[in-house]
């Protein structure tokens, strides 16, 4: 049958909010019983957004990542729950039974994305619910997706396969897949959060003047092997975005006009903004 799954893109996700506090007013002091008892005021945020600074000054880039339950095909907190506290749904959602879960903390740990909360008063675990006390009443959008003003958010319902050829056509990744959890929450653009960059700018000199290179030619290479090429924009700017952490050494070269090649060597360990790549009057 078909299942729900939440696709997010970190690019249009401009940490606006709207979709934490759409989730609160949907939550807080509303029980949605058998689905789900009242959030609590403060404390929780069943759609926690995490953010991200990579690069250095002037150079940067920072990115938000909404990271609500990832309703898990093989979820580790249903395994870890007693008693039938924690079940998946036909449709793909997971629920937290706020009656059978009553006094088990140990499911709030089991999560390895962090999204499952603990209620002090009424001692239960909390999490999103994907909104299935509204989605079980016809509406074709969760609260936060309705709220949301760029269409960073979404969800659609589809079979699996369908799912998966959308996967793979809109290059959308999941949290910790290597992990097995299977989560039906989807992430496009998720390289600005999980991966580094190494960026600069080139600059020429001509008659004792300093100007942006724009049009230059630099390439990234590894172990002698070109892996990727960038032209300048206006400004002289150029990025290589989607590199692994601690990844090691990398060249960049760089052409422009009639001015020699330059060659620079760099380490990378986080994303990095190299500066300014000078291209002076003498190496003609």
């Amino acid at each position: 049958m078909k299942k729900w799954n939440m696709i997010i893109d970190i690019e249009k996700c401009e940490d606006c909010n709207n979709c934490f506090l759409s989730c609160k007013d949907e939550h807080v002091e509303n029980d949605w019983l058998p689905y789900s008892a009242a959030q609590p005021r403060h404390g929780q945020r069943w759609m926690n957004i995490m953010r991200k600074e990579r690069g250095q000054y002037p150079l940067i880039d920072v990115a938000y990542r909404p990271t609500p339950c990832m309703h898990c095909d093989n979820a580790p907190c249903i395994k870890a729950a007693k008693d039938g506290a924690v079940y998946k749904r036909s449709d793909g959602i997971v629920i937290i039974d706020p009656v059978k879960a009553r006094g088990q903390r140990s499911i709030v740990g089991a999560c390895p994305y962090g999204a499952i909360w603990w209620n002090e008063e009424k001692e239960i675990p909390q999490k999103c619910t994907l909104c299935a006390h509204l989605l079980d009443q016809g509406w074709e959008k969760t609260r936060c997706v309705q709220a949301c003003p760029t269409g960073a958010l979404s969800i659609v319902k589809m079979h699996d396969n369908e799912m998966a050829e959308l996967a793979k056509r809109e290059k959308l990744d999941r949290l910790l897949d290597d992990m097995g959890t299977l989560p039906r929450v989807w992430y496009r653009n998720l390289y600005r959060f999980e991966k580094c960059f190494i960026a600069g700018s080139v600059a020429y000199e001509h008659d004792g003047i300093t100007a942006c290179a724009k049009g230059a030619l630099v390439r990234l290479l590894k172990d002698a092997s070109m892996l990727r090429e960038a032209v300048t924009d206006s400004f002289g700017d150029f990025k290589f975005d989607g590199l692994d952490e601690d990844s090691g050494r990398y060249t960049l070269k760089t052409w422009f006009g009639e001015y020699k090649e330059k060659t620079v060597d760099v380490d990378l360990k986080l994303s990095l903004n190299v500066g300014v790549i000078r291209l002076s009057s003498q190496e003609k």
